[in-house]
């Protein structure tokens, strides 16, 4: 059995101001409309062979939007099994979680191939190729990782130095992995033939794994082990959610499975990828996504270049202008704009970096914040006041919840609205009808229509933070 893993994980910090804490790089939206976590599903199901299982592994504020987007990449015929973080501790914790959950359900003979949420591959005939490479070795008792050919002296990414030749489609055992070079070395590695670029994604039994977590890093399997028997998966239809115990999870390490297990075993094999890849990695990957102008400008929303030249220009509401300057990135958001030189891009780390020292809410959050019931945007706020656009999927409810600080006016400008209000039952607002939540009291709305409902929230009061919502019954399992 064969079975996709895939690792959601990373805040991509260098993708900022759209890449953000709460709606993270695997959730962007890519030039052709597309999300990185939706190509990651449909590639995954292109693996399996009528019914299968895809596993996620994501922190547990994403379980709602990932079962999105996977149900939106159509693929309801295949088992969604969720392993929801309560925080995050790398790769090494995350896939032993995975090999730990697939163990129980299917035995120690599945291969798991693991894949990150945030790669681009366009090639997937490619890519289904090698993973069939990489299956053959794994089954002969190896970890097997897939390397990159490289095409340039790429000083931001990992090398593998390949060793003996295992097979004659160039599987070789892995000499030793490498930390990003300096740039003479990377062109080195590049003259000599003999070095790969480590990709994150590995092909292995749940057997091999964990009988090579047992021998070099057996305290992390102890761990997980705990981890898992105090965690009960709850399975709904074909989607299973599985979340972690915060208690014992804290407990394990913060490592990658590269410094725990890859870097350590003699059991590691590496492949060469015969597929065209991406990390998507910064700004000028994006770009490169974009079809460019005669002057090598290259934009997705509305842009105007006038003498410019090498630049790339992201909008997503405002008409951006440039003139008379060249290889900028100019990326817009509805609350914040990133100016920076194109040689600058991987630097655009530091300014998610600032603003997280700052606690600065434009690390985390966008003016636009999913929830499980759908979404709200913040349209207007100031000293007292806070205007939302409430937008709630069709069957979704609210939590029943109350505001000590503030109270809430509601206007429904599409769909039908039910409101539960201070214990006086619950009754229906049109379109065009409104109702007052005073401070205090309990409420909750729902959709009980067929399309979405949107609504306009007014809250006034002396504090306005998210965290004044103390929920008393929730079916999305938010309630302490």
């Amino acid at each position: 059995m064969l079975i996709p893993v895939i690792v959601s994980g990373g805040a991509g910090t260098r993708l900022w101001p759209v890449s953000r804490e709460g709606q993270p790089k695997p959730f962007m939206t890519l030039p052709d409309g597309q999300s990185l976590l939706g190509k990651t599903y449909r590639r995954a199901a292109g693996l399996l062979a009528g019914n299968g299982e895809i596993v996620t592994v994501t922190n547990r504020e994403h379980f709602f939007q990932s079962k999105d987007h996977f149900q939106a990449a159509g693929l309801e015929q295949h088992h969604g099994h969720f392993i929801l973080e309560p925080s995050g501790r790398n790769t090494a914790p995350a896939i032993a979680a995975a090999a730990l959950a697939v163990q129980a359900r299917h035995g120690d003979q599945a291969t798991l191939v693991v894949m990150p949420a945030d790669h681009l591959i366009q090639d997937e005939a490619a890519f289904r190729n090698a993973v069939a490479h990489a299956v053959q070795l794994a089954k002969a008792g190896y970890l097997v990782t897939f390397g990159i050919t490289p095409t340039a002296p790429e000083t931001g990414f990992g090398y593998i130095e390949s060793g003996d030749s295992l097979d004659e489609r160039g599987g070789a055992r892995v000499r030793r992995f490498v930390e990003k070079p300096d740039p003479l070395t990377a062109q080195g590695y590049l003259d000599s033939g003999r070095f790969l670029w480590n990709s994150g994604m590995f092909c292995f039994t749940v057997a091999t794994l964990l009988a090579e977590l047992q021998q070099h890093a057996p305290t992390l399997l102890e761990l997980g082990r705990a981890c898992q028997a105090a965690s009960t998966p709850v399975e709904t239809g074909r989607i299973v959610q599985h979340e972690l115990s915060a208690a014992h999870f804290a407990d394990m390490p913060d490592i990658s499975i590269d410094y725990a297990l890859m870097e350590i075993s003699d059991k590691v094999a590496v492949i060469p990828a015969g597929f065209d890849w991406s990390d998507i990695g910064s700004w000028c990957a994006i770009s490169a996504l974009v079809d460019a102008d005669a002057q090598d400008n290259r934009a997705t929303g509305e842009a105007l270049f006038i003498d410019s030249r090498g630049n790339f220009v992201q909008s997503e509401g405002r008409m951006i202008a440039t003139v008379g300057v060249d290889n900028l990135i100019v990326v817009e958001t509805a609350d914040a704009i990133l100016v920076a030189h194109a040689d600058r891009a991987q630097d655009v780390r530091q300014v998610a970096r600032q603003l997280k020292d700052r606690n600065h809410e434009a690390y985390r959050l966008h003016r636009t914040v999913n929830r499980p019931w759908g979404s709200y945007t913040v349209l207007e706020e100031g000293p007292g006041f806070k205007i939302k656009k409430i937008v709630v999927k069709p069957g979704a409810t609210l939590s029943l919840q109350m505001h000590h600080h503030r109270s809430e006016h509601w206007v429904v400008v599409q769909g039908a609205a039910r409101v539960t209000n201070n214990g006086e039952g619950s009754h229906l607002l049109n379109s065009n009808e409104s109702t007052f939540i005073a401070a205090g009291h309990k409420h909750r709305l729902a959709n009980p229509g067929v399309i979405d409902l949107v609504i306009i929230e007014v809250q006034s009061g002396e504090y306005l933070g998210e965290d004044d919502i103390v929920r008393f019954e929730d079916q999305y399992g938010r309630t302490a």
